[in-house]
């Protein structure tokens, strides 16, 4: 499979690397900024791109991973290829991508840290695609890596996004807060760790109100 990727942040890194580990071709690396295209690009051996009107028009697949304000722009300069075109977002809707021969979603649910190495099997792959052609062949790519598939439509997605905002980002500014009050008082994050831990695999196995404990509970 030709996979043209259209971004060059965490996002695109992470899927890049997973999708060229399992054995897809990653054609082009297209950013407004082309030294950060160039890095990425080098890292997956392939081209680099920084102007629109070069993006190959025969790949399989265009992997648009920019910002939920830049996709609708992006996808209006692929109008014409026939390949599949999905964007990676968990709040924009499929619509953005209406007009085009092929299009559709590849939300994975996780959080992406550039520098970070991270295993994607087992990640929930949230797909929504225009056909069952376009559908398929995400789930080929996903199940190629080992991610988990979903389908989920626009206004799920729009919820699932909102609960990992909620899971995720207001989690860590929580454990950051912590930080501050330990910090101001000569105490180390590390004491939190243990607690941290413990609390999350309990989740792994049941819903979180059944796992409550100390204050919050009396």
């Amino acid at each position: 499979m030709k996979i043209v990727c259209l971004g060059s942040g965490n996002v695109a890194s992470h899927l890049t690397a997973a999708f060229k580990g399992a054995g897809m071709e990653i054609v082009q690396v297209w950013s407004r900024n082309l030294s950060h295209a160039d890095t990425l690009a080098a890292s997956l051996n392939t081209q680099a791109i920084a102007d629109l009107k070069l993006v190959d028009k025969n790949a399989d697949l265009y992997l648009i991973a920019v910002k939920d304000d830049a996709i609708k722009d992006v996808a209006f300069s692929l109008f014409g290829v026939q390949g599949l075109v999905v964007h990676t977002s968990g709040a924009t809707s499929i619509d953005v991508l209406k007009g085009l021969a092929q299009y559709g979603v590849l939300y994975p649910l996780q959080t992406f840290s550039k520098h970070k190495d991270l295993n994607l099997s087992g990640t929930p792959f949230c797909l929504e695609a225009s056909s069952e052609e376009g559908f398929n062949l995400m789930q080929q790519l996903g199940s190629a890596i080992g991610a988990a598939i979903y389908r989920i439509d626009s206004e799920q997605r729009k919820i699932l996004h909102l609960a990992a905002v909620f899971a995720c980002n207001f989690s860590n500014h929580l454990y950051h807060l912590a930080n501050t009050v330990l910090a101001s008082n000569n105490l180390k994050f590390d004491l939190l760790r243990p607690l941290i831990m413990e609390t999350a695999l309990k989740v792994q196995h049941d819903v979180p109100i059944k796992v409550q404990t100390g204050p919050a509970v009396r």
